[in-house]
């Protein structure tokens, strides 16, 4: 892990096409900006996790979940 030092309007950059600048920074509170292409997702943790989570899950789906979902659906008609 690489850590930085950065004080408020200074940025990081992470290969040549995502910028994370320090925008503020308020007692034990960093307000942080990213640029990103719209082709890199950017979450905070607790939400990626949540997604992995739910990914998960959905891969566990039996065929019996399925063929429910596609008669729900009316993909079996």
């Amino acid at each position: 892990m690489l850590v930085l030092t950065r004080k408020a309007k200074q940025s990081i950059m992470i290969g040549d096409g995502i910028e994370i600048t320090i925008v503020e920074i308020k007692g034990d509170s960093v307000k942080v900006a990213i640029d990103a292409p719209r082709h890199v997702p950017v979450h905070r943790r607790e939400v990626y996790e949540e997604i992995q989570r739910e990914n998960r899950e959905a891969s566990l789906a039996s065929v019996e979940d399925v063929t429910a979902i596609e008669k729900l659906l009316g993909g079996n008609e």
